[in-house]
């Protein structure tokens, strides 16, 4: 962690909304992040400050930051007791630690407590999103009103389309905002199953429209990232559910990852899998409001292994090419060479650039972690290309909200 002369800084996680859903520990490199039935805690001793669990946090209980005395960082033991995080402690006028410290320390204080990470700020003209408004304790109830496989019968994955109707529960939720499901039972050593988190694949106003009711994209897990065999317990779960059966629901979370509302904005959209869950609930609001003239440009680059396995490609090729540019790749089509998301973009670079170089566009890339420094070096590349500096671009984007990242 971070130092300033008399003063550290600490890296806490926020137990009033920290969902348990594990995803920090999971993804922290140095193994600092660990956690017993109450709370999940950051050892300080471990912790590099790497930020590299910021971003795929659901609810932003992760993004937490205080400034410490040297030598008075929170112990885990503390961080274990604890129901509620510790307001940030004032550097008193006079105390020596502060006389030491240069006059930015206001500012590193200030940052420190207000927490500060790697997520863009959402869209400024984003609707103001619902969130943590159901936690395990007390979750929502929900019916299942729909279940359907999108992929073909010969692909190698099952996916599938389910829709969660919540009947007169209240249950807002925005498009590329995420909701927890808590599967039932309990693991191997006796606990409650950790909840798991999945987009929303429909818009604001419902997956019919007016109705109080969700759509999710839910792929059954099979194996794990290297190929070993393992059950994905909350996927299968939900990929066997049946028309009426009952699901236990908590949050809306997410507070960036959100379309603008103002009129004239461009989308481009990069995902695999998957990730096409929030690039079709913000495509389908497009699609039901065209006709008032809201939005700009949709341009859309969807990654499968091949059209088979690839969720909603029925339905995307019958939308109007004027209304949303469409490009697949595909790594395993039979007979094709491999293809990428990052391949087509640079195919189509003239184009991508003239996208990320107007102010109103908005980019959001979702799917599989292996995705992202593909896609980067991508962008990279084609900007390049056409005499546009990248990583400026990049840095105003993300400082505007108009750069979005979720990978898992």
């Amino acid at each position: 962690m971070g130092t300033t002369a008399g003063l550290q800084r600490q890296h806490l996680i926020d137990p009033e909304i920290c969902i348990r859903c594990n995803t920090c520990e999971e993804t922290c490199p140095v193994h600092a992040i660990t956690h017993d039935a109450r709370n999940y805690v950051v050892d300080f001793a471990v912790c590099n400050g790497c930020n590299a669990c910021i971003a795929p946090c659901p609810t932003g209980a992760i993004d937490n930051w205080r400034q410490v005395a040297r030598g008075e960082a929170y112990s885990l033991g503390d961080q274990l007791g604890w129901d509620v995080l510790p307001s940030q402690r004032d550097v008193a006028p006079g105390d020596a630690a502060a006389d030491a410290l240069p006059p930015e320390i206001a500012a590193l204080v200030t940052a420190a407590s207000a927490g500060q990470g790697g997520i863009a700020p959402a869209p400024w003209s984003a609707e103001k999103p619902s969130v943590n408004l159901y936690a395990t304790a007390k979750p929502a109830k929900a019916t299942v009103s729909g279940n359907f496989r999108l992929t073909g019968d010969g692909a190698s994955s099952d996916v599938r389309h389910i829709v969660l109707d919540f009947g007169a529960t209240h249950f807002p939720v925005l498009e590329g905002q995420t909701i927890g499901i808590v599967p039932p039972g309990a693991d191997a050593q006796g606990r409650p199953h950790y909840p798991r988190l999945y987009s929303v694949a429909s818009p604001r106003d419902g997956e019919r429209p007016r109705y109080n009711n969700v759509a999710l994209t839910v792929k059954r897990v099979t194996e794990d990232h290297d190929g070993t065999p393992v059950a994905g317990v909350a996927s299968n779960y939900l990929c066997d559910l049946a028309k009426g059966d009952a699901v236990d629901v908590i949050g809306p979370y997410g507070q960036s990852f959100l379309m603008p509302n103002h009129a004239g904005t461009n989308l481009l959209m990069v995902c695999t899998g998957t990730g096409s869950a929030p690039m079709r609930a913000m495509t389908e609001r497009r699609r039901r409001h065209a006709a008032r003239g809201e939005g700009g440009s949709l341009m859309l680059f969807f990654g499968a292994r091949a059209e088979e396995e690839l969720p909603y490609f029925g339905p995307l090729m019958k939308l109007p090419r004027d209304f949303i540019d469409i490009n697949f790749a595909f790594s395993r089509a039979p007979g094709s060479p491999k293809r990428y998301v990052q391949d087509r973009i640079r195919e189509r670079g003239a184009d991508v650039v003239e996208l990320l170089s107007a102010p109103e566009t908005y980019v959001y890339v979702c799917g599989l972690k292996g995705m992202e420094d593909g896609v980067a070096r991508a962008f990279a590349d084609v900007c390049r290309e056409r005499g546009v500096e990248w990583e400026a671009l990049l840095s105003t984007m993300r400082q505007q909200g108009r750069y979005h990242l979720e990978t898992y």
